[in-house]
């Protein structure tokens, strides 16, 4: 096929599984230089502002999972969030742009449901108080915080549903001011939620929205001069709009906006009932990238001081999807979306919610993770204190680029984390076929033809990557790590799932559980079965690129 390589791993399907169609599959990775990345801290869980009163399609499941009535001392959401080390929390929503700041000469009432209100809810309140528990629990917990600001105080509503006049941003500078005075850090501030374009039920036009965080900017230089570090400013928090996004930076202007923030909820409605055939079916999955895509190049053009974050996506919009969005199939969703995202250079990644919906990585009444939260955390080497994120923990943030010859293997790779090599996220979505993978890695060295051809052993072409490289392994060290996910009993919608045959759940004192990798010796044959999904760790991979 001509492709310059400095090994070749081959992935061998194990033949005693008789009952499945075997698939063969190609994976060029170029491993010469990093392609995207992201940042260190990836992953990122939104909490929303939603009482208990948030319905849809009959369903109400909320709960007491809002900013102002979540339990923070229930000792499950604590491990959940400390488990993940450094999580990043997204604090904002729908609500968000109805939330008063009970500060300086604000007096203001719970959320309470109200026909012409915004969302079906009249204004809300966040006390001081609380904002003073939740950075309590946000310091304890380790969180790294977004929060996002109410963008529509002061304005006026046409007839057309566009908020016109500029922003008052009095009420937001009070409770700066006071989260300064308090001590509290805040990562970043974000201007508004779906407010952009056509907007989610409300709108501002670019120009004056532009206008606008341009002030937020300036109140944040202003009083954080003597307390660090400054907060990075986000906007807009909305679904992307090219024109809208465009204009938004240039009429802010350089150095203004460090983020442009958009929202995902390609699955569409949560109670569609094609939703498992759209999070199986690739070529839907990829309709995305030109989002991705168009939101890149905005960024080179009009914004190359600023950087991409997806700071809100849940896959099925209203809640999410119902015995879908909380069980085994939405990951394949969630993690082809988080690799997909990651190639266009995104940052961060915020899946909604922590807590709250359907759509949620904890159960809403009982604190207990759902499958997605174990797509992501993974107790580092067995060492009972020092958790981490799975993908945090395994995926580094250098970004390789990865060609496949078979859509229903969905494949990522980056630099492995904290240590040579790569690792490959392998997702795959046929109901039917377990794939054998040859996965190669372009290198400056041509491997020749006729010795390609033999297909020596796995850890002969292991070895002369290694050698490639310039690190010489010895025998015992070489071995992959390997991370299966299945669905208990087979149930892509079950709530239970399994890594490498062996069900997760909480341990007798409710923390997470230890999920260690299985480590395989390189000789020995690795394939995935159908609708799987499954990490591979090569530590001696060869990766120029990842030094």
């Amino acid at each position: 096929m001509g492709w310059r390589t400095s090994g070749v791993i081959f992935l061998v399907f194990l033949p005693s599984i008789l009952a499945q169609n075997i698939g063969s599959a190609v994976l060029l990775i170029d491993s010469t230089a990093k392609f995207a990345e992201t940042d260190t801290n990836y992953i990122c869980a939104t909490i929303d502002w939603w009482p208990k009163e948030k319905c849809n399609y009959n369903q109400c499941p909320w709960g007491s999972s809002s900013l102002l009535n979540l339990d923070l001392s229930h000792p499950f959401l604590s491990n959940a969030i400390q488990a993940f080390k450094n999580l990043r929390l997204r604090l904002g929503g729908s609500l968000q742009d109805q939330v008063h700041y009970d500060v300086g000469n604000i007096s203001c009432t719970p959320f309470v449901k109200q026909k012409d209100g915004l969302f079906g809810f009249s204004k809300g309140c966040l006390h001081m108080k609380r904002w003073d528990e939740l950075n309590s629990f946000f310091k304890k917990t380790g969180a790294l915080v977004t929060f996002g600001v109410n963008a529509l105080y002061g304005r006026h509503k046409n007839r057309r549903g566009v908020w016109q006049g500029e922003w008052d941003s009095s009420n937001a500078h009070d409770f700066i001011k006071y989260t300064i005075s308090k001590g509290y850090h805040i990562d970043s501030w974000e201007f508004g939620n779906e407010l952009s374009g056509k907007g989610v039920g409300a709108s501002v036009d670019a120009e004056q929205y532009g206008k606008d965080v341009a002030n937020l900017n300036s109140i944040i230089i202003e009083e954080y001069k003597s307390f660090h570090p400054r907060p990075f400013v986000l906007a807009p928090g909305g679904f992307f709009d090219k024109d809208w996004y465009s204009r938004l930076l240039l009429v802010s202007g350089p150095q203004v906006v460090d983020v442009l923030t958009h929202h995902i909820y390609n699955l569409g409605a949560g109670v569609d009932h094609n939703l498992i055939n759209k999070i199986l079916n690739p070529h839907y999955l990829s309709k995305i990238e030109a989002t991705f895509g168009n939101l890149s190049r905005i960024i080179q053009t009009d914004g190359p001081w600023a950087s991409a974050w997806v700071g809100e996506a849940g896959g099925a919009f209203n809640n999410g999807g119902r015995h879908v969005s909380d069980t085994f199939v939405n990951s394949f969703w969630y993690l082809d979306q988080l690799g997909l995202a990651a190639k266009f250079d995104t940052k961060v990644y915020c899946r909604q919610t922590l807590i709250g919906g359907n759509y949620a990585l904890l159960d809403t009444t009982t604190y207990v993770p759902n499958p997605d939260y174990y797509r992501q955390g993974q107790l580092l080497f067995q060492k009972p204190t020092t958790y981490a994120l799975l993908w945090h923990q395994l995926m580094g943030s250098g970004v390789l680029s990865i060609d496949s010859n078979e859509p229903y293997l969905r494949s990522y790779a980056h630099c492995s984390k904290q240590k040579k090599g790569v690792t490959l996220l392998l997702i795959n979505l046929s109901n039917e076929t377990a794939f054998s993978v040859d996965v190669e890695s372009v290198t400056h060295t041509d491997l020749p033809v006729e010795e390609k051809s033999k297909k020596k052993s796995f850890l002969h072409n292991l070895k002369k990557t290694v050698s490639w490289v310039g690190s010489k392994a010895a025998d015992e060290d070489l071995f992959r790590e390997e991370y299966h996910l299945t669905p208990k009993d087979g149930d892509i919608q079950s709530k239970t799932m399994l890594l490498n045959g062996k069900p997760l759940k909480l341990t007798d004192g409710g923390g997470i559980p230890t999920l260690a990798p299985e480590f395989v010796d390189l000789n020995s044959p690795v394939f995935i079965d159908p609708l799987s999904i499954k990490f591979i760790v090569l530590p001696n991979f060869g990766a120029p690129g990842c030094r």
